[in-house]
C-alpha cells in the first residue's frame, strides 16, 4: 500500500477521485437540505406568503415582474431528404441555459413573459458513406455543430387557480435566436471541414411547469419543447455536394429543462 502512494501519478489519481467523491457528496447534502427545507414549506396547509418583495408581500399581483434561470437542453436536428438514402444520424450533447425573466400579468391566470437568455450546445452529425464516391475519409463522415444562441422567445402563460402552494400553468409561444456560432458568412465550406448554418432561426414553443411558493421566493421548474420553423442550412457551393445536396430541409427541434426563480 504504501508503495503505492510512493508512486506521484497514483497518488494524484487517488486525490482526484477523492476529491470527485466528496463533491458528490457534499452537493448530495445539500440537494437533501433544500428539498427537505422546502417540502417543510410547500406541503403546509398555509398558504406562503411569497415574500421576495422586501417584505411587503406577494408580488404576484404585480404588473411587471422579474426573475432569473438556470436550465440544460437537448437540441437535435430533424432532416427532409431529397432522395431515399441513409438518415443522417445527429449525436445530441446535454447543453447549458442561463437567462432572466421579465414577466407582465394580464390577469389572474395570463402573464405575458420575454425570456431573454444564452443557451450553448453541441450536435455531431454522422453521414452514411453512401452519400459518397468512395473516395470520402473517416473525417468525412463526421461534422461537429456547435451553437451558441442568443434566444430571444415571448410567451404566453395560463395558470391554473393557486392550490395552497402550488400553481400548475402551461406556456407557449414564438421565438427567435441569434446563433452566435453558425458562420453563415464563412468562405469555407463542407469541402474544407465546416458545416454552415443560419444565424437568425425561428421557433414556436410549448411546454409546462409549476410554481412553488416559498418563505423567500418563487422556485419554478419547468419543461418546454423548441420546435423550428425555417430551415436552417446553408448549402455548400458545389450543388452535388455529399453534405448538402440531399437535404432538403433541416430544422432544430429541442427541450429545455429550466429552474426559474422570482
Amino acid at each position: 500500500m504504501l508503495k503505492i502512494f510512493r508512486k506521484p501519478l497514483v497518488w494524484q489519481q487517488f486525490i482526484n477521485r477523492l476529491s470527485n467523491n466528496m463533491k458528490y457528496f457534499f452537493a448530495a447534502i445539500a440537494f437533501l437540505f433544500i428539498i427537505q427545507t422546502s417540502s417543510a414549506q410547500l406541503f403546509k396547509k398555509e398558504k406562503v406568503t411569497y415574500d421576495a418583495n422586501q417584505g411587503r408581500g406577494s408580488t404576484d399581483n404585480d404588473l411587471l415582474r422579474w426573475g432569473y434561470f438556470l436550465g440544460v437542453n437537448n437540441y437535435d436536428f430533424n432532416f427532409d431528404y431529397n432522395q431515399d438514402l441513409r438518415d443522417i444520424y445527429v449525436k445530441r450533447s446535454p447543453g447549458f441555459n442561463v437567462g432572466l425573466i421579465g414577466n407582465l400579468r394580464i390577469n389572474s391566470f395570463i402573464d405575458l413573459r420575454l425570456e431573454p437568455g444564452l443557451l450553448i450546445t453541441t450536435r455531431e452529425l454522422y453521414y452514411s458513406r453512401t452519400y459518397f464516391d468512395g473516395t470520402e475519409k473517416d473525417s468525412d463522415l463526421i461534422r461537429e455543430v456547435k451553437s451558441t444562441y442568443v434566444h430571444i422567445p415571448l410567451l404566453v402563460k395560463i395558470s391554473t387557480k393557486r392550490i395552497n402552494n402550488f400553481k400548475p400553468f402551461i406556456v407557449g409561444g414564438f421565438s427567435t435566436a441569434i446563433n452566435l456560432s453558425s458562420n453563415e458568412d464563412n468562405p469555407n465550406d463542407n469541402k474544407n471541414g465546416q458545416f454552415r448554418t443560419k444565424s437568425s432561426p425561428l421557433f414556436y414553443e410549448l411546454g409546462f411547469g409549476i410554481d412553488l411558493y416559498l418563505y423567500n421566493f418563487k422556485f419554478t421548474p419547468s419543461i418546454r419543447g423548441l420546435f423550428g420553423i425555417n430551415d436552417e442550412l446553408v448549402r455548400d457551393e458545389d450543388p452535388n455536394s455529399p453534405w448538402t445536396s440531399n437535404i432538403a430541409g433541416m430544422k432544430t427541434r429541442g427541450v429545455f429543462v429550466n429552474f426559474t426563480f422570482q
